[in-house]
């Protein structure tokens, strides 16, 4: 099939064509093609194909070019279209930002600008493919490139093993894009390479997953927060000392002292041992001093209180984490944030510790509202923090994932967040987000930013190191449902029925 040809590139008043930029006038009408802002355009030329987008796009006619002619014309009764063919003279103009061009040596940066006269056209979809850095085949497939009918298939290695984010506001389609997903990595078959995948659903938004109507179900587990259980006799003294930031280099010593003998004692027994078991160890030991003693009784009776530990783990994560298979913990039910990022952090120390081991296969960590989980505040309000952050520096070593998912970027750790080397962006309208996003996204210009505010609901801008320049894509719709959404009004006759 032979290239559509729509412009012809002019002469500027701006000095183009230049290397940074060019014009070009389009030579086919409105009913044949509808030209847009954000489209692909190639030229060729002797070194090769030029790929640009265009960066905006406007109408001009001569004949209304002087505002004192057309004002004289319409007041004196008769329209300019009436008495010139002014309709013979509207032409669309293009601004066209040149991204590289590919050479026989591959894609390499435009360097020379292209020559008045030479024909603009619409990129064949394999040519925008390579270009852009997509797969043809067996990638993750999220949607499409807006006013284009490409499939944008991230490589599943560039986009997840350094760690992505998905940022935008409350109703941008977050969550639903979460879910589209997961759907791809939840397909893909074993000569493909299949993965494990952990989220942490903060609002139960993702049970319709697991439903039974779901293509998926047989793949997904879900567990309550409730049920969720620490094994106690898992836990050193450097990890009981992250649920209460507090505690001194002392009382953490005498802690890991007492702990050692009971690994040791039970374990030769093929025993486990609990809180009350360490209380009872720490009364009976007349070598710790009083204070920190009775400090540290405290504080574990007040871990006890929580019921999250117990004498084994459930559930027991190196059983439950398969390749191709996710597992939710629904986090919904609890309303305390320190319990919540107890559980993640206890989640996570045990996944990373695992994968460093080799006993639980490659692993996708999702993180809702990660904001809460990974906060830029003092230690005692992120009890989650350092692991998330251990995870983003050194996860990759060990192909242990993370995708953060935030509305406030802002009060994300910046440690974390820089990490994380492909972002998928939606709808952000916070100005102090903007600028934070600005400043941690890779690739992504002053242009592209400005865009941000403007999209619409499941419509994101791609940057990072999952695609070669930034592309926005229309998100696809996902093959299964989440959480039963209702609106106020209906919620409210619910209740009073």
């Amino acid at each position: 099939m032979a290239r559509k040809s729509i412009g012809t590139i002019i002469v500027g008043e701006d000095n183009s064509p230049n290397p940074s930029e060019f014009n070009f006038v389009l030579t086919k009408s409105e009913e044949e093609f509808q030209l847009e802002k954000g489209m692909y355009v190639i030229v060729p030329c002797d070194d090769g194909e030029i790929i640009a987008t265009v960066s905006d796009v406007y109408k001009t006619n001569r004949y209304f070019s002087s505002p004192s002619a057309v004002r004289a014309y319409e007041t004196s009764g008769k329209t300019l279209a009436s008495i010139f063919p002014a309709d013979r003279w509207e032409h669309i103009i293009a601004k066209a930002k040149p991204l590289g061009i590919i050479t026989d040596l591959g894609i390499q940066r435009l360097l020379f600008p292209v020559s008045p006269g030479e024909t603009v056209f619409i990129p064949e979809s394999k040519v925008l493919q390579k270009f852009l850095g997509l797969e043809k085949t067996n990638g993750i497939n999220l949607g499409k490139i807006e006013q284009h009918d490409v499939e944008v298939q991230l490589n599943l290695t560039r986009f997840l093993q350094k760690h992505a984010a998905i940022l935008a506001i409350s109703g941008a389609g977050k969550s639903y894009t979460v879910s589209v997903m997961l759907e791809e990595l939840l397909s893909r078959p074993k000569k493909q390479g299949r993965i494990a995948m952990v989220l942490f659903d903060v609002h139960g938004e993702y049970k319709g997953l697991g439903d039974e109507e779901s293509p998926f179900y047989k793949h997904i587990e879900i567990f309550p927060a409730a049920a969720i259980q620490f094994g106690t006799h898992a836990l050193r003294a450097r990890q009981f000392a992250i649920f209460e930031p507090q505690i001194t280099s002392v009382q953490t010593r005498e802690l890991s002292k007492i702990l050692n003998k009971l690994f040791e004692e039970k374990t030769k027994k093929n025993e486990t041992y609990t809180i009350s078991d360490i209380v009872k160890e720490l009364e009976a030991d007349e070598h710790i001093n009083q204070r920190s003693k009775e400090a540290l009784i405290g504080w574990l009776y007040t871990l006890e209180e929580t019921r999250l530990f117990g004498a084994s783990e459930y559930p027991v994560l190196e059983k439950i984490l398969e390749p191709g298979k996710l597992v939710i913990f629904d986090l919904s039910e609890f309303t305390s944030l320190k319990l919540k990022q107890m559980i993640v952090s206890y989640i996570l120390y045990r996944i990373f510790d695992y994968r460093k081991k080799g006993k639980i296969p490659p692993t996708a960590i999702i993180m809702e509202e990660s904001h809460q989980f990974c906060p830029e505040a003092r230690l005692e309000l992120a009890i989650s923090r350092p692991i998330i952050e251990t995870i983003a520096r050194e996860g990759r070593k060990f192909f242990t994932s993370l995708v953060l998912i935030s509305q406030r970027p802002v009060k994300m750790s910046t440690t974390a967040l820089s990490q994380c080397n492909t972002h998928i962006i939606m709808k952000v309208l916070n100005p102090y987000d903007l600028d934070f996003i600005g400043r941690s996204s890779e690739g992504i210009d002053r242009a592209t930013l400005n865009t941000i505010t403007g999209l619409g609901v499941g419509e994101a801008v791609i940057v990072g190191n999952a695609v070669n320049h930034p592309i926005f894509v229309k998100v696809r719709k996902r093959k299964t449902t989440t959480m039963d959404t209702q609106t106020l009004e209906e919620s409210a006759i619910n209740f009073d029925t």
